[in-house]
Formats: C-alpha cells, structure tokens, sequence
C-alpha cells in the first residue's frame, strides 16, 4: 500500500512539474552545496534514498510534499526565506 501511496504522489508531483514555473527538464545540483535545486532531482534523490533505505516512506514524502509541494521550496529554486516572505506578504 505504501509503494502505491508514493507512486501515486511522485505522478501527482511530476506531473505538477510545468515549463513555465520550473526548468525540470534536467537534473539541477546547486554547485555550492551539492544540493537538489529542482522537483525532478528532489523526486530522484528521493526515490534513490528510498530505494537503499537511507529514508522512510514518510520521509520521502514529506521532502517531496514540502520542497515540490504547492507553496515548495524548489519552484523557480526560491530560497526558502523568500517563500515565507510571499507567504506573509499575501
């Protein structure tokens, strides 16, 4: 059920995932820190970690709901501290 549970919601995301909102065309790292800068890497990582066990279902979810989610870190790679301006500000 679980395995069902995140594929249900990677294609949800993915296919949040437009052209106009984020380049997800490609797999993006941020040079400096080495981190994932869009969803399409967020959601590979993610797999990945799930995969060798590095996270639990939850965890992968819960990364991918609060980095590609509707207000998510990783849309126009926005730093976190200017998504909870705008979220304030609105």
């Amino acid at each position: 059920m679980k395995k069902i549970l995140i594929i249900l919601c990677l294609v949800i995301c993915l296919s949040a995932c437009k052209k106009d909102r984020s380049d997800n065309s490609k797999l993006m790292y941020n040079p400096t820190t080495g981190l994932p800068m869009n969803c399409r890497t967020i959601i590979k990582e993610n797999m990945d970690g799930y995969k060798s066990g590095k996270f639990t279902p939850e965890e992968a979810l819960d990364s991918i709901d609060r980095n590609c989610g509707e207000f998510g870190y990783s849309w126009d790679e926005t730093p976190p501290e200017k998504v909870f301006q705008k979220l304030i500000n609105n």
